[in-house]
């Protein structure tokens, strides 16, 4: 009797073109996920160093308008304090709104405000920046933990000669420039008042 055997085939070569196919699309895939992945953190890490503020009102005139957009740097008083003359942003409890304003008293500053003149610690502030002299007076003793804060538009600004001191937990970080409209753009100079009234 005769024995027939059967021989099994090895299964036919896939297709290379499919698989140069599906590996396009694996790579495809990767790429898209790495771009996502690296995005993310991207705008996370930029989050956390900075913060963007739209201006609404008038009381940073003439230095900041109503519908600037600012870049806020949030690690600028992780290792230092604000300074007289500093641009700073800070959530308001009042209105639980960010504000910006600028830094006048420091703590144990005494801040007086006479004649259309700012006063700290008796030296009348050069400041070229407002847009028009205070036509309030006060005098005012800057506590331990808070700074007196003012708008460049003294006599159209809710600050620190109406609501009183901010305390300085509430500083979210120092404005560094107008980034849009784009032709407002600018930085955001830092005016040492003590020295430039000297």
């Amino acid at each position: 009797m005769e024995e027939f055997t059967t021989e099994t085939l090895p299964p036919a070569p896939e297709n290379e073109t499919e698989k140069e196919g599906r590996a396009g699309w694996y790579q495809l895939l990767y790429d898209i996920l790495e771009t996502v992945l690296l995005s993310a953190a991207l705008f996370l890490v930029i989050n956390a160093l900075t913060a963007r503020v739209r201006v609404d009102g008038h009381s940073m005139l003439p230095t900041l308008e109503n519908g600037n957009f600012v870049l806020v740097n949030r690690l600028a008083y992780r290792f230092g304090e604000p300074q007289r003359g500093d641009i700073i942003v800070f959530h308001f409890d009042l209105t639980r709104q960010d504000l910006i304003k600028r830094v006048i008293g420091l703590p144990g500053d005494e801040v007086r405000i006479e004649n259309g003149v700012v006063y700290v610690n008796g030296v009348g502030l050069a400041e070229p920046y407002i847009a028009a002299v205070p036509t309030y007076t006060g005098t005012w003793r800057v506590p331990s933990g808070n700074f007196f804060v003012l708008g460049d538009n003294r006599n159209d600004s809710s600050d620190s000669h109406s609501w009183g001191m901010l305390p300085t937990d509430k500083v979210i970080g120092k404005a560094v420039m107008v980034y849009w409209p784009f032709e407002k753009w600018n930085l955001l100079d830092h005016v040492d008042l003590i020295k430039a009234s000297q």
